[in-house]
């Protein structure tokens, strides 16, 4: 059987965001690592200087809510939702 569910790995231990169904204990695991520094690479994904300058023409009019202070909840998403805070 294949489950694949998000986490975070944290000081040694993987904090899972939600309860795997139907998995018993003892089950062994694959672990993989996903490098994330915030860069996306646009150019592996098709997208131009020309198109990405339109992008965020677009979505600069998100800026001034993604600013405010009370938005700062989002810069830790994924801690938030595994320790349901």
């Amino acid at each position: 059987m294949l489950a694949i569910i998000n986490g975070v790995y944290r000081m040694g231990r993987v904090e899972l965001e939600e309860k795997p169904v139907n998995i018993p204990d003892g089950s062994r695991v694959l672990i993989t690592f996903i490098q994330s520094d915030g860069n996306i690479d646009l150019q592996s994904r098709g997208i131009d200087k020309e198109a990405a300058g339109e992008l965020r023409s677009q979505l600069s009019m998100f800026a001034e809510d993604w600013d405010k202070p009370e938005m700062s909840v989002y810069d830790n998403y994924d801690l938030y939702k595994v320790n349901k805070i």
